[in-house]
């Protein structure tokens, strides 16, 4: 039997750090991130950052009748592939936050606090603190406190330059003022809310479809007026804050009317996540002709000629949170997120199903994710 030629690690022995773990860059990365994380913090928020777990004061709770604590959970999905490509990291923090707390407030919750997990390659501080960054500042957005987080680094399972991130928050709602199918009847109004673009779904397919083409990402394209990769890394808009605000402006019971529910639109696209907030039996009407895909849909659409029934239940297509209303109070609705810099528009109506309905083909949704609720129909082509 030989014996292995000597090396470093042989002479002084296997370190953590020569497993490819940079404890002290760790550290870094934390005291680059700590501003930004503090500027989310208010009163309710004990404690710095870096302990075992945030702490977060909830004697609010003891002013509601019956709270109910709403959770949440998601990641960014593959649009994190474009931010490592561009080498842009301080954007994919919207894209988390907003696939959280938007999921919260559907309930009419508030999303009270918020924590992140980062699992790498290889920590590299600035880009770890940049990514930290971009959560911070979108939670700053949606009101919500980031009181804690964890960075792994996992070397030869992610390449030195992969990341994945996920995050976890959680809100409050008076049972009172739960929002849901239960609160929707037949003659409300559905009201559309512009998405910011492609958001956080559907990447896969999209990246697909431009390595298909063979555009790479500083591609200048006329349609979008920007590059393919600024137009791909597009933040995710955050819609709590403005969500939060309609239903507390038409409350639950108000007798001149309330918002009944919200659908965060997310993977499965429109018609599948409006039909999940709708009880048994009623159908919403959602006429594609009240608005207009934007560029990057339509660009999406041609590049791979994509089946429109394949864009609708995997894209937003322009639309990236639905309000159901009661018909008294569309219209002040519609102008209230106006006013907020929210493009918003009444899309369609709730009516009871029938058997006079269409429900053949991809234009009908019903029972969509595991939930037997309500349905949805798409008419007419779009704008």
């Amino acid at each position: 039997m030989t014996s292995a030629s000597p090396s470093a690690e042989n002479s002084t022995g296997i370190t953590y750090a020569s497993a490819g773990v940079d404890v002290e860059a760790g550290d870094r990365a934390v005291e680059l991130m700590k501003g930004a994380v503090k500027a989310t913090h208010n009163s309710s928020v004990l404690g710095g950052v870096g302990g075992f777990a945030g702490l977060y004061d909830v004697s609010k709770l003891l002013t509601y009748k019956k709270p109910l604590l709403a959770t949440s959970t998601d990641g960014v999905g593959t649009k994190v592939a474009i931010a490592q490509a561009m080498d842009i990291h301080d954007t994919i923090g919207f894209d988390l936050v907003g696939m959280v707390v938007d999921d919260i407030v559907v309930v009419g919750a508030e999303p009270l606090f918020m924590t992140d997990y980062i699992a790498c390659g290889k920590v590299v501080p600035e880009r770890i603190a940049d990514i930290v960054r971009g959560i911070a500042a979108a939670c700053s957005v949606a009101g919500t406190a980031l009181v804690g987080g964890e960075t792994a680094e996992h070397p030869g399972l992610l390449g030195e330059h992969e990341y994945d991130v996920a995050g976890a928050a959680t809100g409050v709602v008076e049972a009172d003022s739960l929002l849901g199918p239960d609160r929707v009847r037949a003659g409300d109004v559905v009201i559309g809310m512009a998405s910011s673009g492609l958001h956080s779904n559907g990447y896969s397919l999209v990246r697909r479809v431009i390595n298909h083409a063979g555009w790479a990402l500083d591609r200048q394209v006329s349609e979008l007026g920007r590059t393919l990769g600024e137009e791909l890394l597009e933040p995710t808009r955050v819609y709590a804050a403005d969500c939060l605000d309609l239903a507390r402006a038409f409350p639950v019971g108000a007798s001149g009317g309330s918002v009944n529910g919200f659908s965060h639109v997310t993977g499965g696209g429109l018609a599948a996540n409006l039909a999940r907030v709708l009880p048994q039996g009623l159908v919403a009407t959602v006429d594609r002709a009240t608005w207009e895909l934007p560029a990057i849909f339509k660009l999406v659409s041609e590049l791979g000629n994509v089946p429109l029934s394949d864009l609708e239940r995997t894209l937003n297509l322009g639309v990236g949170m639905v309000a159901v209303v009661s018909p008294e109070i569309a219209d002040a609705a519609v102008a209230r997120l106006n006013e907020r810099g929210l493009p918003s528009w009444i899309m369609g109506t709730v009516a009871a199903d029938s058997p006079s309905v269409d429900k053949s083909g991809p234009d009908y949704v019903q029972g969509a994710k595991g939930v037997d609720g309500g349905a949805v129909r798409l008419v007419n082509a779009y704008a």
